[in-house]
């Protein structure tokens, strides 16, 4: 199906505004921030299905952006900016790579850098009021790569489910059942 400009430009403010919502209670329900935060990023990869990467990149900079904007607690947004948010994008990219083996290395060293820079350098920072166990930051991280490929898993079965559900049937054959 041949997507106009229309249905283009109505998705992406659908897009962007779930985001907010998501990101928005992120920012204030103690205990599940992290999870809304990763159900936000979903939105990011709905744009690139539909819209291509570059639609993606819009939705990621607009929803950061507007975030900054209207959300009060700012500091609550850094996990959906930092990682969160292109999340969808960089995964796009890296499951170009042929090799499976190839593509989970690639996130397993991704998220690793990342850990280790939020851990080490950014602690207080990233984690505010998150408090996590007083083990060796190696345990940490290697604890936090295990989750974040869980993570990937889930966000695959539920792109994989919106491209049989939406994508294939399209929009108009939406069905409770």
């Amino acid at each position: 199906m041949k997507r106009t400009k229309t249905f283009k430009l109505s998705l992406g403010g659908i897009c962007l505004a779930l985001t907010i919502i998501f990101m928005s209670a992120g920012s204030f329900v103690p205990g599940i921030e992290l999870t809304l935060f990763a159900l936000s990023s979903i939105f990011t990869a709905v744009m690139i299905l539909e819209t291509g990467v570059g639609g993606g990149i819009i939705l990621y900079a607009a929803a950061a952006l507007l975030g900054f904007i209207i959300i009060p607690n700012k500091l609550a947004l850094i996990p959906y900016v930092f990682l969160f948010g292109y999340y969808g994008i960089l995964k796009y990219f890296i499951e170009k790579i042929p090799n499976a083996i190839v593509q989970v290395a690639v996130k397993a060293v991704f998220f690793a850098a990342l850990l280790c820079l939020g851990l080490l350098g950014f602690r207080e920072l990233l984690l505010g009021s998150i408090k996590l166990p007083d083990y060796p930051a190696a345990v940490l991280i290697i604890g936090g790569i295990l989750m974040m490929l869980l993570y990937d898993y889930i966000f695959t079965m539920i792109i994989n489910f919106y491209i049989r559900r939406f994508q294939n049937k399209g929009m108009d054959n939406m069905k409770l059942s």
